[in-house]
């Protein structure tokens, strides 16, 4: 696959807290460090986070797109967090954006067309369609490459 190339998007499901540390410091994890999802995303792949809480396994109601950006070009790679987690990380180019709580998209997104919508993020990575990606964009007021490849 080209670097150049952007090739897909992707929903990605991780506590807002480990979001910001994460679009702070330039990097995406999932699944709690596994490298079989990140090795699925490519070079330039648009990447939006959805959070359902602020803390890891509190139920706060945040529910809210919190980053979003594209994928730089390397594989997933490991980093030592201390303490024996050494989870792989994928580097990104964070978009300036706000978090936008995911209802007022309510009925504008593919993904949440279903009613049992939210099963699919059990998985901690999904795809994401190209409308859902450019309308979650255009709701947190990211500026982020849209264009995609032939």
């Amino acid at each position: 696959m080209s670097t150049s190339m952007i090739s897909g998007h992707w929903l990605a499901v991780a506590s807002g807290e480990h979001v910001r540390i994460g679009r702070s410091a330039g990097f995406m994890q999932v699944c709690h460090g596994k490298a079989g999802p990140l090795r699925r995303i490519g070079a330039g792949d648009g990447v939006v986070y959805y959070s359902p809480s602020n803390g890891f396994g509190v139920q706060d109601g945040l529910k809210s797109f919190t980053a979003i950006g594209r994928v730089r070009a390397g594989d997933p790679y490991r980093f030592d967090m201390g303490g024996g987690f050494v989870p792989f990380r994928r580097d990104v180019d964070w978009a300036a954006a706000r978090e936008v709580p995911v209802g007022a998209l309510a009925g504008q997104l593919d993904f949440t067309a279903e009613r049992n919508w939210g099963y699919q993020l059990r998985f901690g990575l999904c795809p994401l369609g190209e409308r859902d990606f450019r309308l979650i964009a255009e709701a947190m007021g990211a500026e982020v490459d849209l264009r995609l490849s032939a």
